[in-house]
């Protein structure tokens, strides 16, 4: 027989042999006997607990025949009846054992509360240890304080534990909603910026108001703002520039100024509010740069080991840039906002991180994945990764994301809308605002999406830090880290004091006679972004959103710093002494020299301004983006599906081959609908 008909007081062998061996029980009539003769409450075996020293509670003997539900009872034939049904005194099980061992009116819970620490409940046979609120069972008996805090998403952003209870607090800046007890912003009406490619607009997310601030653009993509100056920062794809304006006169176009041009691809913009500097992503040449704010100096900080650098964020605090790459081996990097400590955040399981954004007040980084659809986060460090949203539907192409109080904000390409989710579950998923026309870059303008802090590099008694032409934000990886560095333009070193500049080679200067070696002095801080930049390269071939831009001829930019006057007036010397001595041998030679120069520059000339003729007037379409679509809002009705391509982020490739046009009065306005 079973193991739990042994020694039970009937004769289930017929010839009484389960029975002739046993003692009497020892235990009580609600208490389970282990093989070593322990007694442990009837309720607690066959729990999935061992509580027997011998595990004979939780045997696989007894157990398997327990099949019935929880609030059932087992007959002792394997039949179920229902709990209630136990020590009513009325045989229920075939065998009486609903009946068996029953003492009615025993509270066990009157001797030593039934030995729990803090609630007693008695059953009907039995009884159970219970504890109130904030607390857990850490074994059979004793309760413990549960930290309601170990759940980061139980506050909306400061979680304080008690004993037996915990409570909620927001930060500076952030006050306590009574009803949905989550923080919220205290200041002026929060609103979304975004781009669409040819404007900028803006949502109040309060008032739903929908405003225009920037219109007839040609390719804007990135935007960022500097919320204590008032002022917007946009990249344009088409002009290859960086612009900025003051929000409120951004729409006159007079008063958009140009900070920084001669750029490839820049398809990522960050704004360090505090120094006054501004980062950028390059795809085209492959780096990230700095700039002053007003575009004078800039220098690339890192420009090794980037495959397509595409979003970028700052944290201004610490010291620290984040910027994802959807290259080969796609991942998202962080560095001092110096360029140094560089370091991978993410790299397993992603593959298209189009947009990042930055909680800096509860210290986590959010991305988008437009190829696994993917909406994550994980802390500053890489760690404690998180899955908020998977859907096809919902993150169908998402392009960029920001973060406001409890909610986050992303844009998609393919249903062109402008989404919102709970940033700590995923969940509620809304729509903010749709049919935007291919909406790109995004950002909440308001004052605590920017906490304030001093800024560093103009602390102390020297301005800019003492730095002769940068001062950039060191990363605080310890106490004593530096507060700030500073950096030189490109192709040139700090000297020893790490405050001036020098030139990183000596340049020597060779005339036809005499090789003159001289000395050069660094740019001053009025030098333009044009005299400091580095070399221009061709852009590569990238995939993405089509864009037109205009057709370029290759110029070539000296890397080669200014001269010092005593160094010119040198080598202009040296020359003339030359050019004296050697006139008189040397001129019937210089003739057909300069004769064939001249004849090489016209027809170069000539064939340069044939291939632009021949650009402009080719039409061509490029259906790489099956997402794309006429904006029918811009002012000259024209379609941008042009002649050159530039590309931004990770598209999906064109389904077919087939096209239907919408009927218009004539091509400029008719409207692709399908492909």
């Amino acid at each position: 027989v079973a193991p739990i008909f042994v020694c039970d007081g009937d004769d289930d062998c017929g010839d009484a042999s389960d029975e002739e061996k046993c003692t009497a029980p020892t235990c009580g009539q609600h208490e389970f006997r282990c093989n070593d003769s322990e007694c442990i409450p009837a309720l607690w075996s066959c729990d999935g607990d061992p509580d027997c020293k011998d595990k004979s509670d939780e045997s696989m003997e007894r157990c398997t025949l327990l099949t019935c539900r929880p609030d059932e009872f087992q007959c002792g034939d394997g039949s179920c009846i229902h709990g209630t049904k136990q020590c009513n005194k009325v045989h229920d099980c075939p065998d009486y054992s609903d009946e068996a061992g029953c003492v009615n009116g025993l509270n066990e819970c009157a001797d030593n509360n039934g030995g729990c620490s803090h609630i007693c409940r008695d059953r009907r046979i039995g009884y159970e240890c219970d504890c109130p609120s904030g607390y857990k069972l850490l074994d059979k008996k004793t309760c413990g304080d549960i930290d309601e805090c170990e759940n980061p998403d139980v506050c909306s952003q400061i979680c304080i534990n008690y004993k037996g209870d915990y409570k909620c607090e927001c930060y500076e800046g952030y006050e306590m909603d009574p009803a949905s007890k989550t923080c919220k912003a205290v200041g002026k009406s929060p609103y979304l910026m975004f781009t669409n490619r040819h404007e900028i607009r803006r949502i109040d997310l309060l008032k739903s108001e929908y405003t225009q601030v920037v219109p007839t653009l040609k390719n804007a993509v990135a935007l960022d703002v500097d919320v204590s100056t008032n002022k917007m920062f946009w990249c344009d794809l088409y002009h290859q520039k960086i612009y900025s304006a003051y929000i409120n006169k951004a729409s006159d176009s007079s008063q958009q100024v140009t900070l920084i041009d001669s750029l490839h691809s820049p398809e990522g913009l960050a704004v360090d509010w505090v120094h006054k500097n501004i980062y950028w992503t390059d795809s085209g040449n492959k780096s990230i740069s700095v700039a002053t704010g007003d575009g004078r100096k800039r220098k690339v900080l890192i420009s090794t080991e980037l495959s397509e650098p595409r979003a970028i964020a700052v944290d201004p605090h610490q010291g620290f840039m984040y910027w994802s790459d959807w290259g080969g081996q796609a991942k998202i990097e962080k560095a001092g906002m110096n360029g140094v400590d560089r370091q991978v955040l993410v790299s397993e399981h992603i593959e298209w991180p189009n947009g990042i954004t930055l909680d800096l007040s509860n210290r986590r980084l959010y991305w988008v994945d437009s190829k696994l659809h993917l909406l994550s986060s994980v802390d500053l460090n890489g760690d404690n990764r998180k899955v908020l949203l998977s859907s096809h539907h919902h993150l169908g192409h998402p392009f960029a994301l920001t973060v406001f109080e409890d909610h986050i904000y992303w844009t998609d390409l393919e249903d062109e809308t402008i989404y919102s989710a709970n940033r700590l579950t995923g969940h509620d998923v809304a729509k903010v605002a749709e049919h935007l026309n291919n909406p790109l870059d995004l950002v909440v303008f308001h004052e605590q999406r920017q906490p304030k802090a001093p800024d560093t590099c103009n602390m102390g008694s020297l301005p800019n830090g003492g730095c002769e032409y940068l001062c950039l934000k060191a990363p605080q990886i310890t106490d004593h880290s530096p507060k700030y560095t500073c950096a030189c333009a490109d192709g040139m070193e700090l000297g020893p004091d790490m405050r001036r500049c020098a030139i990183g080679k000596l340049v020597t200067a060779t005339t036809t006679s005499t090789t003159v070696t001289s000395t050069t002095t660094p740019p001053t801080t009025t030098t333009s972004s044009t005299s400091t930049s580095a070399a221009t390269t061709l852009r590569p071939t990238t995939r993405g959103l089509t864009t037109a831009a205009p057709p370029q001829t290759p110029r070539i930019t000296s890397t080669e710093p200014p001269r010092t006057p005593a160094a010119t007036s040198t080598e202009v010397t040296s020359f003339s002494r030359t050019s004296q001595k050697s006139t008189s041998t040397h001129t019937p030679l210089l003739v057909p020299i300069l004769a064939t120069v001249v004849i090489g520059l016209l027809c170069t000339g000539g064939y340069l301004v044939w291939r632009n003729w021949r650009r402009k007037n080719t039409k061509s379409m490029n259906f790489d983006n099956p997402v794309y679509r006429k904006t029918t809002e811009d002012d000259d009705d024209e379609i941008h599906i042009g002649r050159h391509s530039e590309s931004i982020g990770h598209v999906y490739p064109a389904f077919g081959l087939f096209w239907i046009w919408e009927d218009g009065q004539g091509f400029g306005n008719s409207r692709l609908l399908y492909m």
